[in-house]
């Protein structure tokens, strides 16, 4: 079994077991998380099969397996699906036994337009790296119909991502070659800015940050039409 199989079981493996918690009874939103999982992780696999052809980022054959599909390792895939999943549990969850910790609505506006700001300046001034291209463009769309999304999603997922960023964390620097001999994922930086938390490329925090926005977004959308 691969050390990233190893990280992909180890993510999903609790948030699968109290999905059937008697409160939370998060088992029963599966009709609404599971498509909204499947359709974002179509996109963003599409981009990750090119940018491993484009050589924007590439994987160690010592820590995957030997299954792959359009270049990418079947752990790959799954990622797409359990980690979402994982983090998706953890928003709704902490959600549900505390609904009054969230940002107030008019400085997550603020903040919302903030972030977007910077990030757009960021794009101009590095338009020539292609993985920030690709993070700080579908970030800054994330964010856009986060704005004029009526759910209220972002008050309490700023908060939300914070937690979501522990094990996030943890299993991102395991890939990035943090604690092992070397990388489970390898990143030319000359596509990004260069700039990691540990091995963590600075992007990642918004790679991670859109996949969980796009997927709460889409749920909120198919509880309204179920």
């Amino acid at each position: 079994m691969s050390l990233y199989f190893i990280l992909l079981i180890g993510s999903i493996a609790f948030p699968l077991l109290l999905s059937f918690d008697k409160k939370l009874h998060f088992y029963t939103q599966w009709k609404y998380v599971l498509p909204s999982i499947l359709i974002v992780a179509a996109f963003y696999i599409l981009c990750d099969v090119y940018m491993t052809k484009w050589g924007v980022w590439g994987f160690n054959p010592k820590y995957v397996s030997n299954i792959s599909f359009f270049k990418l390792p079947l752990e790959e895939w799954l990622f797409f699906i359990i980690i979402p999943y994982a983090s998706i549990f953890l928003h709704e969850a902490f959600i549900l036994y505390f609904p009054h910790i969230r940002v107030g609505d008019r400085l997550s506006k603020y903040l919302t337009i903030s972030i977007i700001v910077v990030l757009a300046l960021i794009l101009v001034l590095h338009y020539d790296k292609i993985y920030t291209v690709y993070i700080f463009s579908t970030l800054i769309l994330a964010l856009l119909l986060a704005l004029f999304d009526k759910s209220g999603i972002m008050p309490g997922y700023y908060i939300t991502f914070l937690l979501i960023l522990i094990p996030f964390f943890i299993v991102n620097a395991l890939l990035t070659g943090s604690f092992i001999e070397s990388e489970v994922v390898w990143y030319n930086d000359n596509e990004n800015l260069g700039i990691r938390v540990f091995t963590i490329p600075i992007e990642d925090f918004g790679y991670a940050f859109s996949l969980m926005l796009f997927n709460l977004l889409l749920i909120r959308r198919f509880e309204k039409i179920y």
